[in-house]
């Protein structure tokens, strides 16, 4: 139950902080110029958590957002408390962006 509601509050968090970040010029309708691949979601596996310097190990796969291919790395956590909610060996599905020459997970959802 505990989990499940520190899920809940990651999922709202990731959402709140990732349309905060949205800074997409108005849309137009008629010109097909969205790019999907920055809004997917990329699959991963926890592989370790550094919950002192806010870190996380992910394997992954392609994460088109940001042009990486298939790998383990690690990677930043844009809101450290996300990583209370983890557990080594958890699948998820997560956003990255390259911020100040840093990788960081800026939106974490549990896998279905």
């Amino acid at each position: 139950m505990i989990r499940n509601l520190l899920w809940r509050t990651v999922l709202a968090t990731s959402v709140t902080l990732a349309h905060a970040q949205t800074t997409e010029p108005p849309h137009d309708h008629g010109a097909a110029t969205h790019d999907h691949a920055a809004h997917e979601l990329a699959d991963g596996e926890v592989r370790k958590i550094d919950l002192a310097q806010g870190k996380l190990t992910l394997r992954h796969g392609p994460i088109a957002s940001i042009d990486m291919p298939p790998m383990t790395m690690v990677y930043k956590v844009a809101q450290p408390v996300w990583l209370k909610g983890l557990k080594v060996g958890d699948r998820i599905r997560f956003q990255a962006a390259q911020i100040k020459g840093a990788y960081v997970v800026t939106q974490i959802e549990p896998a279905h």
